[in-house]
């Protein structure tokens, strides 16, 4: 039996984003709730959950089409709904007694292999099965998703000795291949892994915060970016999460961990924290929270100040712990400063509960560790930051302090939580030994390859590598990914190795984004030089090698994850193929600092509307629609999306897991390679002259009605230029190089206009595009 088709009862906010994320995959599913009191609509609550669905940002959509494979209902009407449905998620109120009941009810109407699992994160499963059928409990398990389900990567199941092999698999890989979810096995325990951990974390960092007499700016400061905890912080997370969901949480954990738990030391009523509740100041989705954006100044970004309990405008906090430790943790936790002691009293505090909860809420470090990245974001897992600090340091502060060493501590003494061994990645276990770590069958990483490989080629912004079977990887290796004329040498170097020896070429990196597009600073210092010659040059070196990528007599495969901008848009579109994850954001977005696509990015995606045999007859239709998408900057904010605005073809695949990224795409480049041929040259039929003053026409009413800049107009109008096909005349046919050429000239044009440059140089200071 595989997953085909999935039932969500409970259309809150998480249960609607479960189904969404199901919809997601491509999976039908059916989401119930219950029949509104006096309701003439007996299915409004579900309906009115994907209505608020397609309206939420960011989406939980991957694309709006998505939604049509929801099927509404409630609960007291469609149960015999579920007797078509693989697994059934519940998802309904924290009360044991409200989902005892529904149980029964999902019992008598589901098909005998049916999964069934609850999202609680509160109540143990043995508590939630009592009382139920054999067969029942054989087929039930927990899923604990986080919010929002398709942005949070982490999904912790926790299954009982009721479970069989086969039930436990079914579930863990319609989860992992489907969902794109790391799924972390956990025990049995309150709060599980990641809320055990990150909840006591954020408690600990709040109430330590007013003990310590700081701001929440030096707070999230402190423990935010040093210790690879996201740029939110702590106060920024709780914004995020609701201050309101906290006292709820951190009651349902009193309750249920024993007298003996640290979270009972940290488990303390902060009263203006409860002010702020009880005043509606309950984050980002009430009137603000320890941040908040005052309107009525002007969209004033304001900061609540912890003593006097009053917002003030939020400041730019100078720590000088942080600036004087560097990257060095351990200067960091001796700062003789407060802020070195609230660093430290954080990190003790969090690093020794995590070592607690070995042999508790998890039988290995492995698991407490991707808990946390994949739940909470953070850059280590706990105990891949005492590897950091230094075990034996960590251990003889505790002891110095008198506080008392967890056993895993103890059994890292002189040792390292991870190490290498034989080109594999080992981990520590609480017998003091290690045990060799397996990647999932179709996990291919470059990280595990670089255990064991130096670089087939490599310069100071991109490294190729080989990835076994005759294909190599080129990976961008330069700050934040970006484009230079290092990168694009390398790219024909390795098309060149690749001919000789390889088969196939793959276009990847583990970065968080793939590439943010051209090196900004790079070309503003050129222009500022007036290096117009070599500003040209690169122009055209970009276009030599990703023309020849595009016609190369093996099988490129672009594989994006994150944001894919400008040239790095335009190196897919020249790719044999695509496998993208689904949370891949890619668009060509030069207008956005007055500039235009030149390294083939005009051409290609005219080439790939042309080819639409769904377009209306003619050259204008598709004009128009590449115009629009590059004259607005459009992104596509899921591969889905960019499915539909044709940066993806037919053929391309979307990948949901993002660590199954790679071995995808290289399965992807070895089935191409084995009869591929390079495409023939396109040509282009284009309108011309009319056809650019259609699209220079459409334009200024946009700018009469305020929605274009001055500039806007200036931009578009050598894009029209492009697009359009410069001086011919209608229906003429232009070659691939010609279109190039126009291309060329025209960036040229705007890399030597002034306005331009003043919007590179806003982007650079600001990362926001300037209205000019």
């Amino acid at each position: 039996m595989t997953i085909n088709k999935v039932a969500v009862i409970g259309a809150g906010v998480m249960g609607a984003g479960i189904a969404a994320q199901v919809a997601n995959a491509g999976t039908p599913v059916v989401l119930l709730d219950i029949v509104p009191a006096g309701a003439t609509n007996r299915n409004a609550v579900a309906e009115g959950a994907v209505a608020k669905l397609l309206k939420t940002e960011p989406a939980p959509f991957m694309s709006k089409a998505a939604a049509k494979l929801i099927t509404t209902g409630n609960i007291e009407d469609h149960l015999e709904l579920l007797r078509d449905c693989d697994w059934i998620v519940e998802v309904v109120v924290e009360k044991l007694e409200v989902k005892q009941a529904l149980y029964k009810k999902i019992d008598a109407h589901k098909k005998p292999d049916a999964i069934v699992s609850s999202n609680t994160s509160t109540i143990p499963l043995a508590t939630l099965i009592a009382g139920m059928p054999q067969e029942f409990a054989e087929k039930f398990v927990i899923t604990h998703f986080f919010n929002p389900p398709r942005y949070m990567r982490l999904l912790e199941l926790v299954t009982s000795d009721k479970n069989s092999a086969d039930t436990v698999k079914k579930i863990t890989d319609f989860c992992d291949y489907k969902l794109g979810k790391g799924v972390v096995v956990c025990k049995d325990r309150p709060g599980f892994i990641a809320n055990r951990l990150g909840v006591y974390w954020l408690q600990s960092a709040v109430v330590l915060a007013f003990e310590h007499g700081l701001q929440v700016e030096e707070a999230d400061a402190i423990i935010g970016k040093p210790l690879g905890i996201p740029k939110t912080g702590v106060f920024g997370l709780l914004d995020l999460i609701g201050l309101d969901l906290m006292p709820h949480i951190n009651a349902s954990m009193a309750s249920a961990l024993p007298s003996t738990d640290p979270f009972h030391g940290m488990n303390k009523p902060l009263p203006l924290v409860e002010r702020m509740i009880r005043d509606g100041y309950t984050g980002r989705k009430g009137k603000g929270g320890f941040y908040r954006l005052n309107r009525e100044k002007g969209k004033l970004k304001e900061a609540l100040d912890l003593q006097t309990g009053d917002y003030r405008a939020q400041k730019r906090m100078r720590v000088d712990a942080v600036t004087d430790a560097g990257r060095d943790l351990k200067k960091l936790f001796t700062h003789d400063s407060e802020h070195g002691r609230y660093a430290w009293d954080v990190a003790r505090k969090t690093l020794t509960y995590a070592a607690a909860l070995v042999g508790d809420a998890a039988d290995d470090i492995v698991s407490i560790d991707e808990a946390m990245r994949l739940g909470y974001a953070w850059k280590w897992g706990p105990f891949e930051l005492l590897d950091k600090i230094g075990v034996d340091w960590f251990v003889s502060k505790l002891e110095e302090a008198g506080c008392l060493v967890p056993p895993i501590l103890q059994a890292a003494r002189g040792k390292t939580f991870y190490r290498i061994e034989n080109g594999k990645r080992q981990a520590l276990t609480l017998s003091g030994d290690y045990v060799t770590l397996e990647r999932r069958e179709g996990v291919l990483l470059l990280a595990d390859i670089k255990l064991t490989q130096k670089p087939v080629l490599k310069n100071g912004s991109a490294s190729v590598w080989d990835i076994g079977d005759g294909v190599l990887c080129f990976e961008f290796t330069s700050i934040m990914n970006s484009l230079d004329a290092d990168i694009v040498m390398l790219l024909n170097q390795t098309v060149q190795l690749v001919q000789s020896k390889y088969k196939a070429l793959v276009i990847y990196n583990e970065g968080s984004n793939f590439t943010v597009g051209a090196n900004l600073g790079l070309a503003l210092f050129a222009a500022n030089i007036a290096a117009w010659t070599e500003i040209e040059q690169l122009v055209g070196l970009g276009q030599f090698a990703y023309k020849g990528l595009k016609y190369a007599p093996f099988p490129v495969v672009g594989a994006p994850s994150g944001m894919a901008l400008g040239g790095g848009c335009e190196i897919l579109l020249h790719c044999s193929a695509i496998q993208a994850h689904a949370e891949s954001y890619i668009g060509l977005v030069e207008v956005g600092v007055g500039l235009i696509p030149a390294w083939g990015g005009c051409k290609e995606f005219l080439a790939r509307w042309q080819a639409n045999t769904k377009m209306p007859k003619g050259p204008m239709p598709s004009v128009a629609q590449v115009f629009e998408y590059i004259s607005t900057a459009r992104v596509a904010k899921s591969a889905a999306e960019a499915r539909e605005m044709m940066i993806l073809r037919d053929g391309d695949g979307i990948t949901m897991n993002r660590d199954r990224l790679l071995f995808d795409a290289k399965a992807k480049a070895l089935k191409m390679a084995e009869n591929y041929k390079p495409p023939a040259p396109p040509t282009y039929r284009l309108p011309g002259l009319s056809g650019k003053l259609a699209l220079k026409m459409a334009v200024d009413s946009f700018a009469k009605m305020g929605k274009a800049t001055k500039h806007d107009v200036v931009v578009s109008d050598v894009l029209a230029d492009i697009l359009t096909g410069g001086d011919v005349e209608y229906f003429d046919e232009l070659s691939e190089d010609k279109l190039l050429e126009l291309e060329r000239k025209n960036f040229m044009r705007l890399v030597r206009n002034p306005d331009s440059m003043a919007r590179v140089e806003h982007m650079l200071e600001t990362g926001k595009p300037l209205r000019n």
